[in-house]
This record gives C-alpha cells, sequence and structure tokens, in this order.
C-alpha cells in the first residue's frame, strides 16, 4: 500500500478503540466465570466434585500457568506475520478459544458424582481453556502499543477499555441470579446451555474484533534476546518485583471475591439489591475518584490508598458480613478497589516497561505482560485452593441444600472469601512504600523517554506517510 501523499496526524479510528475494547472485555468476562465464580461453583456445588480434589486441580492448573505464560508472551515478541505479530493468535485462537470453554461444561455421562471423571474433566478442560486464552488476552493486553505509535495515539484507546472492563463485574454478578439448586437437574441442564452461550458469544466478539484494529509493525522488526536471558532481565528490574506484589494480589482479590459471593449469597441469604448498588457506586465513583485524583496524588500513593480501601471493606465484611449495613459498606469498598485495579494497575505496568526501556532500549511489552502471569496467574489457582480449604476445615458440606449451612461452616465462608484478601492488601499497603518508579528522580527518566519516542515516532511516522504531532 502506497504511503498517504500529505502527512496527517496519527489516529486510531474510534471503531478499532471500541472493538479492541470489547474483545479485552469479553476475555475478562470468560476468564471470571471460569477462574473466579462460576466453574468451582459447578463442578463442586452442583455435580458434586469434592471440595480437596477441586483445590488440588487448581493447584495442578497453577504450574501449568507457570510454564506456559511467560513462554507464551516470548513466542508473541518473536512472531513475524504479515497482519503482525500480535493479531494471528486473537483471530484464530478464538474459535478454538469457544471450543475449549463448551468442553468445561458439557456433561459427560456418568460423571456427576463420579470423583475421577469430574477431576479429570476439570483439570484437562482447564488446562486446554487456559493455553488457549493465554495465547489471546496477553495480545489484547498488548495490542494498544501496536496499534499506535505515539502515545496521544495509545491514550484513546485506554478510556474506552477502561468503560468496557466495568462488564467483567457486572456479567458474573448478574449470572449469580441464574444459578440453579443443587439437584434441579432441568436448572443446572439451563445454566450448562447459558455458560456454553456466552462461550460462543464472547469467542465471536474476539474474532470478529480482528477484522477492525490493526498493527502499526512499529516494534516487529526489534531484536529480542533468549528466553531465559529475557526472564532474568525481568527480574532485575526492581520496581517490575514490587509491582508483582499488588498485582498479584489484585487477580487473588478479584477471584476470591467473585467466587465468594456464590457461596456468599446462597448461604447467608443477605439481601443482594443494596449490595449491588453498593458495589455499582463504589466502582463509578472509584473511576471517577482515581482519574482525577491520580496527578495530584501520584500513581503510587493512589494505589497505595486503593489497597488501604479494599481491606477495610473486607474488615467490615469479616466482622458484619451478616447484616445489610456494614456488607454494604463492604461492596462499597470493594468497588472502589476493583475501579482503582482496572485502572492503575495497567498505568504503573506501563511505568515498568518504561523503565525497562530506559534501561535496555527495547520494548518488551509481551515478555512482562508472559512474566506477569507467571505471577498472577497462580494467585487465581491459590486464591480458589484457600477459600475451598478454609470452609472445608470449617465443616462446609457441597450435599446440603443451599441456606441449611450451619452456623460454623457460614463463619467459614466469611473467613475464607475476605480474610486472606484483607491481609495481602495490607500487605501491599506496605511493600509499595518500596515502589521506586515516583518522585523528581522518575520524573526525569520518564522525560527522557518522552524524548526519545518523540524522536522515533517522528521518525516512523514520517517514513509512512504521516504527519508528526508534538
Amino acid at each position: 500500500m502506497n504511503a498517504p501523499s500529505q502527512l496527517q496526524e496519527e489516529t486510531v479510528p474510534i471503531k478499532s478503540r471500541i472493538w479492541i475494547s470489547l474483545a479485552d472485555s469479553a476475555t475478562a468476562i470468560l476468564q471470571s466465570l471460569v477462574a473466579a465464580s462460576a466453574l468451582t461453583y459447578y463442578f463442586v456445588k452442583l455435580r458434586g466434585l469434592d471440595t480437596g480434589m477441586a483445590g488440588t486441580v487448581w493447584l495442578l492448573f497453577g504450574i501449568w500457568n507457570a510454564v506456559n505464560d511467560p513462554l507464551l508472551g516470548y513466542i508473541s515478541d518473536r512472531t513475524r506475520t504479515s497482519i503482525g505479530r500480535r493479531l494471528p493468535y486473537i483471530r484464530y485462537g478464538a474459535p478454538i478459544l469457544a471450543l475449549a470453554f463448551i468442553l468445561l461444561w458439557v456433561n459427560i455421562p456418568g460423571s456427576d458424582g463420579n470423583q475421577t471423571l469430574l477431576f479429570i474433566q476439570m483439570l484437562v478442560a482447564l488446562f486446554l481453556y487456559d493455553t488457549l486464552y493465554t495465547s489471546i488476552a496477553t495480545n489484547i493486553y498488548i495490542m494498544p502499543y501496536e496499534m499506535a505509535v505515539s502515545n496521544k495515539a495509545r491514550s484513546t484507546i485506554y478510556v474506552w477499555k477502561i468503560i468496557f472492563m466495568v462488564f467483567t463485574l457486572v456479567v458474573p454478578i448478574a449470572l449469580e441470579q441464574f444459578k440453579p439448586d443443587v439437584g434441579d437437574a432441568a436448572g443446572i441442564a439451563s445454566f450448562r446451555w447459558l455458560m456454553v452461550g456466552f462461550g460462543v458469544g464472547m469467542a465471536a466478539l474476539v474474532f470478529i474484533s480482528t477484522f477492525f484494529y490493526r498493527e502499526k509493525h512499529f516494534t516487529q522488526d526489534q531484536k529480542q534476546p533468549p528466553f531465559l536471558t529475557a526472564i532474568k532481565e525481568c527480574f532485575t528490574n526492581r520496581s517490575f518485583v514490587v509491582f508483582e506484589t499488588i498485582s498479584f494480589t489484585i487477580i487473588f482479590a478479584q477471584t476470591a471475591l467473585m467466587q465468594g459471593i456464590w457461596l456468599y449469597f446462597d448461604e447467608l441469604k443477605v439481601s443482594g439489591l443494596p449490595l449491588y448498588i453498593a458495589l455499582a457506586v463504589g466502582i463509578v465513583g472509584g473511576v471517577i475518584l482515581w482519574i482525577s485524583r491520580r496527578d495530584r496524588w501520584g500513581i503510587k500513593t493512589s494505589t497505595r490508598l486503593m489497597a488501604l480501601v479494599f481491606a477495610l471493606g473486607c474488615l467490615a465484611l469479616l466482622l458484619g458480613g451478616h447484616a445489610v449495613i456494614p456488607a454494604a459498606f463492604g461492596f462499597l469498598c470493594f468497588g472502589f478497589g476493583f475501579a482503582g485495579g482496572m485502572y492503575l494497575i495497567p498505568l504503573m505496568n506501563g511505568d515498568v516497561v518504561d523503565f525497562d526501556e530506559h534501561k535496555t532500549g527495547l520494548r518488551r511489552e509481551g515478555m512482562y505482560a508472559g512474566i506477569n502471569s507467571l505471577i498472577t496467574k497462580p494467585a487465581i489457582s491459590i486464591a480458589q485452593w484457600a477459600l475451598l480449604t478454609i470452609i472445608a476445615a470449617f465443616g462446609y458440606d457441597q450435599t446440603l441444600a443451599a441456606g441449611t449451612q450451619s452456623a460454623s461452616a457460614q463463619t467459614g465462608i466469611l473467613v475464607g472469601w475476605v480474610a486472606p484478601t484483607g491481609v495481602l492488601m495490607l500487605i501491599c499497603f506496605f511493600a509499595l512504600a518500596l515502589y521506586p518508579l515516583a518522585g523528581a528522580k522518575w520524573d526525569q527518566i520518564k522525560k527522557h523517554l518522552a524524548e526519545l519516542h518523540r524522536a522515533k515516532e517522528k521518525q516512523y511516522l514520517e517514513e509512512h506517510g504521516y504527519k508528526f504531532i508534538e
């Protein structure tokens, strides 16, 4: 294709911004259903898998995550195709992702109540699903860096991503209203088809989205270091190590809280409407708060405050989760926390990658995304295992009908649901004091990087027929 005869400002079409954000949200919705709520409920509560065996599945799954995530990120960085290095994984992986997601929910004849068959199905299907999910979600996550060269153009994408990410919280919570009762064969079958429909629908959105955005190929020519060398260099980046503390905790919190909410409403019978309203108010208020105060407070301080608010919400539910008012306060804090996680964590990640570029001269978003997954994905497994282990220790019986658990089991649900998250958030609050990417020195580094980016952007854009705009 010939370059435009007239230089023009680089822009990302609004349809591209919307579709990449839809794809991001679609994959996140599927992941929340698998990792944070419905899957464990489906296998344990509805199909009778022992809680200990379900916990073992998640622990084994965590080992698999430690292998595939950084490897797939590294492969993505080194991919060279006519349509880019990220897009092929998203486009051609989406249909297979739908099939893998469906395998999680199909009813193998004779498997209900059969611990061995249920264990094998959950383990194998989960491994297959996550491989496809990782190859797609990692590339969607870093696609904005490939869709645009200038920071000005990239920033327009993130606004839409923040808007659509709200659905990743709302949809799983809304689906909680459709969960069937234990022993309700017709309800379980309908729920199974509902999950299948979501899998097909979300994968279709991801596939279709790939025809509405493209890569600029700006970074495709960069030479990448060997795999093990790249991993080592990531862990010598102190800011990355500290960042992973909060990143791990946010994933743990999202998993534990979204999984536990199903058990909470089932067994403690607290009115859901005021809690959902409080959560929604917290999310909207949190987005406004963190966006409006980020520059004044800085990313470091804002993230520390977010962790503290999250921990306060956990404390409120731990002490007063049986009553509507303290529970509503807890959900309000969760809303502020989730909004902060959606907005602040990607910004911190961007700073970490920028600092790596400052040291090495390379942009390695894929590698860092893979290593980030290596650290954070086990949080999904550990959160699942922790909740299941704690409720089992308090006497939870998955064979009982909803609302008939003992007082001890109800206490265990509250403890397993919020206590580990609250402790981790407090650890993050103190650990983030060590985060180095803040203050005058970091401002100078960012200024230097901005100057380098402007030079690179100007050269690349003008070589391809675009006008460089300061």
